[in-house]
């Protein structure tokens, strides 16, 4: 009877309180969030697109000048992908491995084309590069065109690009042991063997995180490119530039269709992406 009475005079420990609303509610609100701004607009999408008979969308979405729009796109986005992999991994390691005057303006320097308007970089980049401009009045008589060609496209691509690979390495560098290092240092591991064994694995998929990033960012990138690429059919033309000329000539279906192919397109690669990622995680034993 004691025991059973001491029992019940102690108090119920009370759950934890918790900061938001429960499980419940707060799904509901991000489901909602999601089908709100994602969700809806990607449906009405692919409903406009509906309108179209079968010959009619092959027709706007297969078309010789859609198809070269095509390939500049995503050839030249992943291009800018893959330099941008390189170089934003090289300046995340300087500014996270490396102490120096005006780190700190480097740094700052990294997030300018997230604040800096795309036009303003279109137009920016497009003085410099022309064949009268500071850098491009030097490779012109060597036969070299930096704008107004697909040269352009790519390099307002990286310059867009850059700070998702660079922003996305930078913090999982930080938080790496420098002490697995060290220690394959004093095994006799070369730097290369060290980077290749040690850092790699680490840093991969963080990697992979940033290239899709800026992969996903260049595709639809337009603001930078028109000024830049030329915009001659077949050569420079870029598809969102094909999507706004068929809004402008009222032809909504058809800028839909060329739209949905884009976003199957980019949907397919970022899956595979994110494959490549889950397995990276699988094989390096990390947490998925």
């Amino acid at each position: 009877m004691t025991t059973l009475a001491l029992g019940a005079a102690q108090p119920r420990k009370r759950a934890p309180r918790r900061v938001l609303p429960g499980f419940g509610l707060t799904l509901g609100y991000t489901l909602f969030y999601l089908s709100l701004i994602v969700l809806i607009p990607l449906l009405a999408l692919l409903f406009k697109s509906f309108t179209l008979t079968w010959p009619q969308f092959w027709e706007a979405v297969a078309a010789p000048r859609v198809l070269a729009s095509y390939r500049l796109t995503f050839g030249a986005s992943f291009i800018a992908a893959c330099v941008n992999l390189v170089f934003g991994l090289l300046i995340a390691w300087v500014l996270v491995r490396y102490q120096f005057p005006g780190k700190k303006v480097v740094d700052a320097l990294v997030d300018l084309p997230f604040a800096l308007p795309t036009a303003v970089a279109g137009i920016s980049l497009t003085a410099l590069l022309a064949g009268n401009g500071w850098v491009g009045q030097y490779f012109e008589p060597l036969g070299i065109q930096l704008a107004f060609n697909p040269n352009g496209v790519v390099i307002a691509l990286i310059f867009i690009g850059l700070p998702f690979v660079v922003r996305t390495v930078q913090p999982v560098l930080e938080d790496s042991e420098k002490e697995l290092e060290e220690a394959a240092t004093s095994l006799g591991a070369t730097r290369w063997q060290i980077f290749r064994h040690v850092i790699l694995p680490g840093i991969m998929p963080a990697l992979l995180t940033g290239f899709a990033m800026a992969f996903a960012r260049a595709i639809g990138e337009y603001g930078s490119v028109i000024f830049i690429a030329g915009n001659m059919p077949m050569v420079s033309e870029i598809t969102p530039l094909i999507i706004i000329g068929k809004l402008e000539q009222y032809d909504y279906a058809g800028a839909t269709a060329v739209a949905v192919v884009m976003l199957l397109i980019s949907f397919v690669m970022l899956l595979v992406i994110n494959a490549l990622q889950a397995w990276q995680r699988r094989h390096a034993g990390m947490p998925a």
